[in-house]
């Protein structure tokens, strides 16, 4: 009988838990600011993960550039935290990347309330 998930899967759905933990009470850098995991993907050999971040921001997209190159600067600080609180011989590295599909889902939106005739505002 075949398993429900795979190994990979869970550990994406853990390590997805555990750093929202952590970004969330650990990391006091300025640079961070309000951010939110939106997912993990980990390669199937459990070697890297590439974490899917949303800024929360009004300013600029510069803003979620820098909180990016920040949880960059500390992925090893993080990576040490996440290491002891899950029970894995080795975690994955950890990659963060900004993930845009939020506002992305926002604008289309935007467009089609825009572009609907039934529509009454």
């Amino acid at each position: 009988m075949p398993r429900e998930f795979l190994r990979y899967q869970r550990v994406e759905r853990q390590l997805q838990r555990e750093l929202a933990g952590v970004l969330q009470r650990e990391v006091k850098d300025p640079d961070v600011g309000f951010v939110t995991v939106s997912g993990v993907e980990v390669t199937k050999d459990l070697a890297v993960a590439k974490v899917y971040i949303s800024v929360l921001t009004t300013d600029v997209d510069q803003d979620k550039r820098l909180s990016i190159v920040a949880l960059n600067r500390a992925a090893n600080y993080i990576h040490g935290i996440v290491s002891k609180r899950m029970r894995m011989r080795m975690v994955p590295e950890l990659r963060f990347f900004l993930d845009e599909s939020i506002e992305e889902g926002i604008k289309i939106d935007a467009l089609l309330r825009s572009s609907d005739p039934t529509n009454e505002k």
